[in-house]
């Protein structure tokens, strides 16, 4: 009786302590464990400052959905380009930053307010944003 009883308790031991071996990736059945979901970091916003300079210098006119449209600016009655589609598509970069920097056609110049890599930031901006580019 001592020996079934000794033996009972060997084999338990082995249990216990073959369980304990097991890689810390396994489950009890033997599975591996699912790692947690590695935390998705914030993407940062390539845009944050242009989409700010947009809001601040842009929207007025252009509205915050680059539509553009018939707009009264100082008593004028201007017709504002649409960023979104028609001959705003088909304008090169270059095109944009020379409208930006040096106005015209009822757009005043931001030249002297803001500076070329801000201007090139607000064009690559406008692209994305409302011509998906």
């Amino acid at each position: 009786m001592k020996l079934c009883a000794l033996a009972l308790l060997l084999v338990s031991a082995i249990l216990v302590i073959g369980g304990c071996n097991k890689a810390s990736n396994e489950t009890l059945n033997g599975a591996p464990a699912r790692s947690p979901a590695p935390s998705a970091a914030a993407t940062p916003d390539e845009f944050a400052t242009a989409r700010a300079t947009f809001k601040k210098n842009c929207s007025v006119c252009h509205g915050e959905d680059g539509k553009g449209g018939s707009k009264t600016v100082e008593g004028k009655k201007l017709k504002v380009p649409n960023f979104t589609e028609g001959h705003a598509l088909h304008h090169p970069d270059e095109d944009f930053v020379k409208q930006i920097t040096k106005g015209g056609d009822g757009m005043p110049k931001f030249g002297d307010k803001l500076k070329p890599e801000e201007i090139n930031s607000l064009v690559r901006f406008i692209r994305h944003e409302f011509q998906g580019k």
